[in-house]
């Protein structure tokens, strides 16, 4: 599957830089930017949820300790 992507200076720049660092491709460079940031916004949707699930958990507790 193909598709166009359209840089600006700051991005060509970017990019061949990382491919000369990393001596990757274009396609694996954006590739690999394009998975790490989802895996990322994956885990801090999970922290927020557990971080939700907890504070309910504990909220009364933790507004006790507030207090003392």
């Amino acid at each position: 599957m193909a598709f166009t992507v359209r840089t600006d200076d700051e991005l060509e720049a970017a990019l061949d830089d990382l491919t000369r660092r990393e001596n990757l491709s274009r396609q694996e460079v954006i590739r690999r930017a394009v998975l790490d940031r989802h895996a990322r916004t994956l885990h801090q949707g999970r922290v927020a949820d557990a971080a939700s699930r907890q504070h309910e958990r504990w909220a009364t507790v933790l507004q006790r300790l507030g207090t003392a």
